[in-house]
Order: structure tokens, then C-alpha cells, then sequence
């Protein structure tokens, strides 16, 4: 199936999805890696807000890109590349994130290992193929704002305005089903009869 959904997402857009069915996501999705996602779970320990909020939210694992344009009055920045990120690095903090805020979606690539409980009847993976760089730059409209800047551009949360941001795969469904551990099982299978 395809499904044209718009954020913030609702527990129902996620629910009718199934591994292997395609999306695009239009609105407003966040970019977060290791150092973002390290800060959100620090700021969430010590009981500090925010600035962003993660109700139906959608992160994308993304190191973007990005060039400041503008004649100094005002700050605006334009994509040049904003490319997947490898997920399987964020896997250990995905669990905590997803318990502390009502995030819906997350987009990148490879993956993630042992995360399949924690998105179970919250949140979906969703899987973009890598080497789409400049795809994704032409797919995102506007680069509303950005946080933390401190943390280095590709580590900063971005908050981009997308249109049609896809095709994306749902790759872990919120039912548990993870077709990455499926091909990884079949995988680890044949090689082993190949040992034999």
C-alpha cells in the first residue's frame, strides 16, 4: 500500500501502516543525530522543556548540509544535501526518546537492532534510501529554524518544512514486524548453509 500522510502524525497514521508499505510524509519533520538525541534525553532527566515539541513528530536521521543565505537582517539557511544518516547508531537511545515523548516517526537508514518493542503501538521506522542526497534537498521547501547550532551543523536539530518526502518504506512497523531482521535472519541462513 502507499499512504500520503501529513505531521504532526496521529497514532492512527501509524497504526494502519505495515512493513514494506510505502509513504511520503508532507509538513514539518525534525533532523536529529547521536549529539541531538543525547541532548533531548539530558534535557528530559534534568526536567528542562524543549524548544521543539515531538507530539507526532517525525525525526529524521539526517546530518544535512546546509548554506546561510540572506543579507544578515535575517538568518535563513538553504539545503544543499540532506542525505539519510545511518540509524543503527541512535538504536540505545531510541527506547528512553520514544518512552519520554510521543515521536511517530523515524525516518533513515540500515535499520536499527533491538528497537522493535519500543515502537510497538507508538512509533515507525521508516526506511530512505541512501545515496538520495539531493533528492531529499530538492523535497525539503523551507528550513523553518534551527536548535542548537552549538552541537556542529550536521548534529544541530533543523526544523524543515517537506513536500511529498519520500518514497520512504516502512521498514519497522508499529506492530513489531522489522523486515531488516527478517533479511538479516534469511541472510545469517544461508551463509550457514554455506559453511556446511
Amino acid at each position: 500500500m502507499e499512504y500520503h500522510l501529513q505531521t504532526p502524525l496521529k497514532i492512527e497514521d501509524i497504526k494502519k501502516l505495515n512493513a514494506g508499505d510505502i509513504v511520503y510524509i508532507s509538513g514539518e519533520i525534525l533532523t536529529a543525530r547521536d549529539e541531538a538525541h543525547a541532548r533531548i534525553l539530558e534535557m528530559k532527566e534534568k526536567g528542562e522543556e524543549l524548544p521543539f515539541s515531538l507530539t507526532g513528530a517525525v525525526i529524521y536521521h539526517c546530518g544535512p548540509l546546509m548554506q546561510k543565505t540572506g543579507n544578515g537582517e535575517k538568518e535563513e539557511w538553504k539545503v544543499v544535501s540532506a542525505g539519510p544518516t545511518t540509524s543503527g547508531r541512535m538504536s540505545k537511545m531510541t527506547p528512553p526518546l520514544l518512552k519520554a515523548h510521543e515521536v511517530r516517526a523515524i525516518i533513515g537508514k540500515g535499520g536499527m537492532k533491538g528497537v522493535s518493542d519500543a515502537l510497538k503501538n507508538r512509533c515507525v521506522y521508516l526506511a530512505y534510501t541512501g545515496g538520495c542526497a539531493a533528492l531529499a534537498a530538492e523535497l525539503i521547501k523551507e528550513v523553518k529554524t534551527v536548535h542548537w547550532l552549538d552541537l556542529g551543523m550536521p548534529e544541530a536539530v533543523w526544523v524543515l518544512r517537506v513536500q511529498e518526502f519520500g518514497p520512504l518504506i516502512v521498514g519497522i512497523d508499529a506492530k513489531g514486524k522489522d523486515i531488516f531482521a527478517e533479511v538479516r535472519e534469511k541472510a545469517e541462513k544461508v551463509y550457514e548453509g554455506m559453511q556446511k
